[in-house]
C-alpha cells in the first residue's frame, strides 16, 4: 500500500470500490463495486450501522474502504482532537454529500434533472478543495492517483468519493446503477454483468434470501 505521510495530508483517488470482502471484523459492507456506491451504501451497514453516525466512525470507513491508509488517518484523527468543530462540519458535509450521491445512484439514470443535481454537488465538492494532484508508484509497483490538499485536511477526504462519482458520469455508467431487488435492502451497486442482469447487491445475503424464499412458495404449492 502507497505510504503517505501526515505533513502531506493526501487523499487517495480511486474510482472503483475495495474487494468485496471487507476487513477483520469490520461493520462494513463492500458489495457496490465502485467506491461512491459503496459510500452510498455505508448508511446501511449490517444491523443498520452507519458508517457516519459520528466521526471515528467516519474515519474507520474510509481506512476500510482504503482511501487512507493507518498513517494519515492517524493524522486525521489528531487533526479532529485539535480542531472537532472542523470535523464536526466534515462529518455533517459528508452526510450532505451522501444523500446527494444516493439520489444519483437511485434516480439519476432516469432523471436529468437528478443528473444535473448530482453534478452541482460534485463540483460543489470539487471547487472548494485545493491541491495538487500526482500520480505516485505503489510498493508493488503499480500506480495510483493522489490528491493533495492545501490548507484544510478534512476538505479532502470525501475527494476521492467524489471523483468515483464523477467518473460514473464521465464513463457513463448510470445506466448499470441498480438497486438491490430485495425490497427490504437499501443498498446500489453496478451492475458489471455481461448481460446487465444482476439483481442482488450480495448473493450471500440478499440473493440468497430469495432463493430460499422461492424455495419455501415452491414447497407450499405442492
Amino acid at each position: 500500500m502507497l505510504t503517505i505521510t501526515p505533513s502531506q495530508e493526501s487523499t487517495t483517488l480511486a474510482s472503483f470500490a475495495p474487494p468485496r470482502a471487507t476487513i477483520h471484523r469490520s461493520p462494513f459492507v463492500f458489495v457496490g463495486e465502485r467506491l461512491w456506491l459503496d459510500f452510498v451504501n455505508c448508511e446501511h451497514g449490517p444491523r443498520r450501522f452507519d458508517a457516519l453516525r459520528d466521526f471515528e466512525t467516519m474515519v474507520l470507513w474510509l481506512e476500510s474502504a482504503a482511501v487512507l491508509d493507518g498513517e494519515r488517518a492517524a493524522g486525521i484523527r489528531r487533526r479532529a482532537q485539535q480542531q472537532p468543530a472542523g470535523a464536526a462540519a466534515a462529518l455533517v458535509d459528508a452526510r450532505r454529500i451522501r444523500g446527494a450521491l444516493r439520489l444519483l445512484a437511485e434516480r439519476g439514470p432516469g432523471s436529468e434533472r437528478m443528473r444535473t443535481e448530482g453534478l452541482a454537488e460534485i463540483n460543489r465538492v470539487l471547487g472548494r478543495s485545493a491541491g495538487t494532484r500526482r500520480v505516485e508508484l505503489r510498493g508493488d509497483g503499480s500506480f495510483i492517483r493522489t490528491f493533495v490538499p492545501v490548507g484544510d485536511a478534512f476538505a479532502g477526504l470525501v475527494i476521492p468519493i467524489v471523483e468515483s462519482a464523477a467518473d460514473a458520469l464521465i464513463l457513463g455508467e448510470l445506466s448499470r446503477v441498480r438497486r438491490c431487488a430485495d425490497g427490504r435492502c437499501h443498498r446500489v451497486f453496478f451492475d458489471n454483468t455481461r448481460n446487465g442482469r444482476r439483481r442482488w447487491c450480495d448473493m450471500a445475503t440478499c440473493g440468497n434470501r430469495a432463493k430460499a424464499a422461492r424455495h419455501r412458495e415452491k414447497l407450499r404449492t405442492h
